[in-house]
């Protein structure tokens, strides 16, 4: 297989009534893992790249490191840049190899905000590749509080920037590390009613994975990003690896033993979406 764009994962998910994940990589062993995890449940995939990764790994090497994942994989797999803030950025991933662009402007007056992401899909479109925006802010766990999605604004913002998908605020929170609580469904009906755009939920790690596979099948929910819970069961295999033996230092011997439970932690991810 080879590389894809959001687009061409997205549209058969709504159609056919399942979703797509968007796992949130931090380095090459947990993106190698997630790929791993999805050739074994037969799925398409999502491998995202958000701030503290680029922070951590320059973006022309990510796009040449999903791509090289993507293109020796046996499954569809998605290269996104997941918030990017700037035009700049959302150009720079594009040049890098990106086929999916996310830009998020949610913390923005509604006009900018559709200004602002219409210019950053028409670029990805005139490219071939796609774009996602947000609407309403998803707030984090511990930090900044979630403004909801509005669906008026929501119909608006997705039909003047014409994104291919749109993530929206509906109770969930970024970096929650319990499944504490479920999304809005209220609101959620309300803003399917007003836009046919598949929706996205960000801070997917923190809805109970009944709800995930409930929305996944019956709404117009087709991507879940998840980085939390895969981010947990790294650190917890790094942890165990390293404590297993004092005098190894050796960090590729290390750093292979967290690849089996990472990949067992996604196919869980995974198979909460997958077609009924």
């Amino acid at each position: 297989m080879t590389l894809v764009t959001l687009r061409e994962v997205l549209q058969p998910a709504l159609k056919n009534g399942y979703a797509v994940a968007g796992l949130v990589t931090l380095g090459w062993e947990d993106m190698r893992a997630y790929v791993s995890a999805a050739e074994a449940e037969d799925v398409p995939l999502i491998l995202q790249a958000g701030p503290s990764c680029r922070a951590h790994t320059p973006l022309p090497i990510l796009g040449k490191m999903f791509r090289f994942l993507a293109e020796n994989s046996s499954v569809p797999v998605v290269a996104h840049l997941d918030h990017g803030y700037t035009f700049e950025e959302c150009k720079e991933a594009l040049e890098a190899g990106f086929t999916s662009l996310m830009f998020d402007g949610s913390r923005k007056p509604l006009k900018q905000n559709i200004d602002e992401t219409a210019a950053i899909a028409e670029m990805a479109h005139d490219a071939g590749i796609s774009c996602e925006g947000e609407i309403g802010f998803v707030g984090y766990s511990g930090g900044e509080k979630s403004a909801g999605t509005d669906p008026a604004e929501a119909q608006q913002f997705a039909y003047e920037t014409g994104i291919d998908a749109m993530a929206i605020s509906v109770g969930n929170v970024h970096l929650q590390q319990e499944k504490e609580g479920g999304l809005d469904h209220e609101r959620i009906r309300a803003i399917e009613a007003m836009t046919t755009v598949p929706l996205v939920i960000h801070g997917g790690s923190g809805v109970p994975i009944e709800q995930r596979t409930e929305l996944a099948r019956e709404s117009r929910i087709c991507k879940f990003n998840i980085g939390t819970e895969l981010r947990m069961a790294f650190g917890n295999a790094l942890r165990r690896a390293i404590n297993a033996d004092a005098s190894e230092f050796d960090r590729v011997t290390i750093l292979k033993q967290t690849h089996d439970p990472v990949v067992v932690a996604a196919q869980r991810v995974l198979a909460a979406f997958k077609e009924a």
